[in-house]
């Protein structure tokens, strides 16, 4: 079918696409050779990545494992003599990189490090006859707007991003690709915006909108959906690894969906990002902190938690500690700082002190179970204190009714057991004889017997009382089991020393250190002098001066709209990432993104509206040849949806989508017995059991996900485990993948329901609408008659095994329906669902 050509090209591409590589290589290395004064080197695009990846182990930041005092990711300790800056000919560093002696040759065989290249060493020449300079690193320099770029076809940009492309793509000699057509471009922006696809009104009210303003009009309508920010959380709960159960050994039930709530709510309210920051590192820590800042900083409590029993109390803190560290690393920093755990960074100037200098700031949680106890533990409701109930209005005011009938039933039975204290049964020892006249033992029988009632009548009174507290209790604790509750953050009032960990063990400590951030980066401005706090770790992260944080953030929203970064390597932007393709781009959008005052909906909105991102995804062989990944952006991205936003597709266009945003974490149906092959029996929950109703059909980003096995339906599909920080998913091409799709249940359940939509209708209007409900696009004639065939097809087969058709569809057939024909139109429905056009964002 059409668009499936892309596919094709893509394959028949990879044929190729080595020999021409090689080709255009050599071409290039030629050119390097012949020409080396006219083709200009950059030493951080160029010769960086080499000597990161050849010469940094011995010659870099660790100055355990340095070799002959040499340095050279610094230009302070740069071995400038060994170059021979301007005559590569004369050049030491030359003659060592094309020795065959192996006790001369760099780097040397024992390193275990390949030998360079003839490009790359062709490289290092002309670089060298230019003068070997030297540039400090990239992603380490203070965000300074660039120029805008001066460009040709001035008349193909619409806004500063469009600058910035052109100019690349003018300089490599390459064009543009076309404005995608409306139907194309509504999908793409439906799924990019919310995780949904546009509804056919949608697609028609666009299609039929000729007004110049008719392409931002559906941006902002998608922006100020509420399925935007639920679309956009799901990226930062990858991040953060959020998940519903703690990991490792028992694996025990946690609920931490207030602080997903948090985090949609913050997308669809267009919270700061620098805000969004801070909540999140330190909202316990600012003043009069809001409940919902305290939610936030639930984000230091997502790691997994280590249950007594698995190992020590101190190596469960140390672990703790370490994975909060590495995911503020990764989140906001885009460092792998965790290198520096056992020993100085191999690849960036962190050393093992400043690592544990950031571990100070997030080792002082004030908790019990953080040191293996578990005290303070409600399992019911999966929390470890610190945390905090978040009752709705409706629910504080039943607590308090419930809590004052409580007290008073228990006023009124100590009031009871205190009139029967100071009314006893009278002692018979020493009472009168009987030589007492009878009528005084009347009168105090009498006096006995009605004390002796009277008790009774308090005693009975108390049980009943007794009864009812305890029905009382029972009624406040079920209700506290409604109540949705939050772990959060909260500072020992003492603050727990940080040592250095001799090669990462935690029982081998060394130097005590301090709160401090790496010195290769902005100084840190302490609120309190020798005082920091997280909030002031929070503020270094966001301010002006930092050089990372918007860079990381906006490269990662960037790779949710074009499918790569700018950096492709989003989760590493140090000495081991790739070169941007588009440095001052990045730079450009990293400024603009502070300087809007941290507008997350202003930068997508940006990004969108760009030509750059509306061009179509169809290009000639030729292109696809020559910039397979299309890191020049000459064309629309084209890639597979994410598992999420496969699932949410089928159940939001079959009407079947539960669209209530928030609340508690539900269980879709999936086999059975797959929670026992991982789940002890002391676990809770150690058995998979699916909720009912409309719940199974809500979105995705409310799907349970348990960390010794997550969701097959997504994990099969790539989404990441959530054990770890993950800034960029993988995406594979497998059989199990459309095994899952042609027959996991929930698949069926949104093929069965959109048949049925359609299935009674005439045939060829009928396939037309299920076909443009699906894929946004009408098909075509040799497409239609595809899917007749097809249609008729399946007929012809169930017309012929009745009994089939009755299992598949039985279920759902309303009275008086051809079994047969809605099994035909299932199965027609699911084939679509399982389209390269329906699969794909293009």
């Amino acid at each position: 079918m059409r668009r499936v050509w892309n596919d094709q090209c893509e394959v028949s591409v990879k044929v190729s696409l080595m020999r021409r590589t090689f080709v255009l290589g050599i071409v290039w290395l030629l050119g390097v050779s012949q020409h080396s004064s006219a083709v200009e080197i950059s030493f951080n695009r160029d010769i960086r990545p080499i000597l990161a990846d050849r010469c940094f182990h011995c010659h870099g930041p660790d100055e355990a494992d340095r070799k002959a005092d040499l340095r050279l990711d610094l230009e302070t300790d740069f071995g400038r003599e060994l170059f021979s800056p301007g005559d590569a000919s004369e050049s030491e560093l030359i003659r060592r990189i094309t020795s065959s002696d192996p006790e001369e040759v760099m780097p040397p065989p024992e390193a275990h490090k390949k030998t360079l290249t003839p490009r790359e060493v062709e490289l290092f020449r002309a670089w060298v006859d230019q003068g070997a300079v030297y540039e400090s690193y990239w992603a380490f320099r203070r965000i300074e707007r660039p120029e805008m770029p001066k460009v040709e076809n001035e008349q193909w940009c619409v806004n500063p991003i469009d600058f910035f492309v052109l100019r690349k793509q003018e300089q490599a000699g390459v064009e543009f690709s076309p404005r995608a057509d409306r139907r194309t471009l509504i999908r793409r922006l439906a799924l990019d915006l919310t995780g949904l696809p546009p509804t056919r009104d949608e697609i028609e009210r666009f299609v039929q909108d000729s007004s110049a303003e008719a392409y931002e009009t559906i941006v902002d309508f998608y922006l100020q959906k509420p399925q935007y920010g639920e679309h956009m959380a799901r990226y930062w709960l990858d991040l953060v690894r959020f998940a519903d159960t703690n990991g490792i050994h028992h694996d025990h039930y946690r609920d931490l969906s207030p602080y997903r709530g948090w985090v949609i709510e913050a997308f669809n309210s267009n919270l700061s990002y620098d805000s969004f920051v801070r909540d999140q590192l330190a909202g316990d820590l600012v003043e009069q902190p809001q409940k919902q800042q305290l939610v936030a900083s639930g984000f230091n409590r997502l790691h997994m938690i280590i249950d007594r029993g698995t190992m020590l109390p101190e190596e469960s803190l140390a672990r703790n500690v370490i994975d909060r560290v590495t995911s503020v690393g990764t989140a906001f920093m885009g460092l792998t700082v965790g290198c520096a755990v056992c020993h100085d960074h191999k690849y960036d100037p962190i050393t093992s002190k400043e690592f544990f200098q950031l571990y100070a700031f997030f080792n002082n949680l004030d908790a019990t179970p953080e040191t293996g106890g578990r005290s303070g533990t409600d399992f019911r409701r999966g929390l470890q204190k610190p945390y905090i109930n978040l009752p709705s209005e409706e629910q504080a005011l039943r607590q308090s009714q419930l809590g004052n009938e409580k007290s008073e039933v228990e006023t009124q039975i100590q009031t009871l057991k205190q009139w029967l204290a100071a009314n006893p049964l009278p002692s018979t020892e020493g009472g009168p004889s009987d030589s007492e006249t009878n009528g005084n033992r009347d009168v105090e029988d009498s006096v006995a017997e009605e004390l002796v009632n009277h008790r009774q009548e308090k005693e009975t009174e108390i049980k009943t009382l007794e009864a009812k507290s305890k029905e009382l209790s029972a009624a406040m604790d079920s209700l506290m089991l409604e109540i949705p509750a939050a772990m959060v953050m909260k500072e020992r009032t003492e603050r727990r020393p940080s040592h250095i960990m001799i090669r990462g063990a935690y029982d081998n400590l060394g130097e005590e250190v301090q709160r401090g951030t790496p010195a290769f980066l902005p100084p840190l401005q302490e609120s309190k002098p020798g005082a920091a706090s997280r909030l002031d770790f929070a503020d270094w992260l966001v301010s002006r001066d930092h050089p990372l944080t918007a860079r990381v953030t906006v490269n990662r929203f960037w790779q949710q709209l074009f499918g790569v970064g700018l950096v492709k390597t989003s989760e590493d932007l140090g000495g081991q990432g790739e070169w941007p393709s588009h440095p001052d781009l990045l730079d450009y959008l990293a400024w603009q993104f502070i300087d809007s005052g941290w507008d997350v909906k202003s930068l997508m909105k940006q990004m969108v509206m760009s030509q750059t991102y509306q061009q179509q995804s169809e290009a000639s062989e030729e292109a696809f040849q020559s910039d397979p990944e299309n890191r020049l952006l000459t064309r629309g991205s084209r890639y597979r949806l994410d598992a999420e936003v496969i699932r949410d597709q089928m159940l939001a266009t079959s009407g079947l989508l539960n669209f209530k945003i928030g609340g508690k974490s539900v269980k879709p149906p999936q086999p059975e017995g797959l929670w026992k092959s991982v789940a002890l029996p002391s676990s809770f929950p150690n058995q998979f059991v699916a909720d009912q109703g409309t719940d199974v059909y809500r979105r995705s980003v409310y799907t349970f996900w348990k960390r010794g096995l997550p969701p097959p339906q997504m994990t099969i599909l790539n989404a990441p485990a959530r054990e770890d920080c993950v800034a960029r998913r993988e995406r594979t091409n497998t059989p199990l993948q459309a095994l899952l799709l042609m027959n996991e249940q929930q698949a069926m359940d949104a093929a069965r329901a959109l048949a049925l939509k359609f299935h009674a209708a005439k045939e060829t209007l009928s396939i037309v609408r299920m076909y443009e409900t699906i894929t946004g696009q009408e098909p075509d004639e040799d497409e239609l008659k595809t899917l007749q065939d097809a249609f008729h097809g399946f007929l012809a087969y169930y017309s012929e095994n009745p009994s089939l058709a009755k299992d598949l569809v039985e279920d759902v057939l309303p009275d008086g329906q051809d079994a047969g024909r809605l099994a035909a139109w299932t199965m027609l429905v699911n084939a679509v669902f399982n389209l390269d056009v329906a699969k794909t964002r293009s």
